[in-house]
């Protein structure tokens, strides 16, 4: 690959300088390889923070007005976005529609590659239109490359109807940024696999969505000092956890009666509330 060629394309599809005999190198080279490229996704992200900020804010204040979440992109994007959607109910004690994750091709493409679907910038607005999306919701677009006609596509879907709109992406001045009212772009750098953005930008995208959803969770006070007090009780380990979440909360003394308790109201929050009542 040429410099000529090399400036030409997204960040996200350079050539790696440091990794360029990497089919020749040994094991421990190329995992120390991976860990020393790895290590400046942090830095990358802290850069950024303001703008994670702002697009919380906006989020927060649009499910507050009764608005949703929602998440789209295509291939290790749009598989990200469902993961965090999909982990939103049981940490949180949310609904299924208050944060969605959509993902070009279906639910199929989490886990089989329907990677031509990313093509089409029409198609998109189709599958937002079939989840009812209006302008009280909020829409992150996530595309490593910046450049996805899909995901580029919701975003200019989504911004016509007036809905609040964030980009996430690797690079600076693409064409989801453009699109999009909030942009947040941690600048990874090449991969060290050519291309492979499910590596850095991958790492990077999953920084950044754990922060919004947690923090948005947080500021609709899902959240009480670090406790997931609104978890779902959905196996043992969950209960017992909120057992002891209660019994700390509500300064119970006896295992038995805290669990008795919790499983009556459905949640610590619930327990708690009703142990402080009496």
């Amino acid at each position: 690959m040429t410099p000529d060629t090399r400036d030409s394309l997204p960040v996200t599809e350079q050539e790696n300088p440091r990794t360029t005999n990497l089919s020749s190198a040994s094991t421990a080279q190329i995992v120390e390889l991976m860990n020393e490229e790895d290590a400046l996704v942090a830095p990358a992200v802290s850069r950024v923070l303001g703008e994670v900020a702002t697009a919380v804010d906006g989020i927060v204040k649009r499910l507050q007005s009764g608005g949703r979440l929602f998440y789209i992109g295509t291939g290790t994007s749009g598989r990200l976005g469902v993961l965090d959607a999909s982990e939103c109910p049981p940490t949180f004690g949310v609904s299924r529609e208050m944060v969605q994750g959509v993902i070009a091709g279906g639910y199929d493409a989490c886990y089989r590659a329907v990677e031509a679907s990313e093509d089409n910038a029409d198609a998109s607005r189709v599958d937002l239109e079939a989840r009812g999306f209006t302008a009280k919701d909020a829409l992150v677009g996530i595309a490593a490359s910046g450049r996805t006609p899909y995901t580029v596509g919701a975003v200019n879907y989504a911004r016509s109807l007036g809905a609040f709109t964030i980009a996430l992406t690797c690079v600076p001045g693409s064409a989801i940024t453009q699109a999009a009212e909030v942009s947040i772009v941690p600048v990874v750098g090449p991969e060290v696999l050519t291309g492979s953005t499910r590596l850095k930008a991958g790492t990077a995208q999953k920084l950044v969505l754990n922060m919004i959803s947690t923090t948005v969770m947080i500021q609709l006070g899902r959240v009480e000092d670090n406790s997931m007090v609104n978890m779902q009780l959905n196996n043992k380990k969950l209960i017992d956890r909120g057992v002891k979440m209660l019994m700390q909360q509500a300064k119970l003394t006896d295992y038995k009666t805290a669990k008795t308790i919790l499983l009556e109201f459905g949640s610590v929050k619930k327990a708690a509330e009703s142990v402080q009542k009496t």
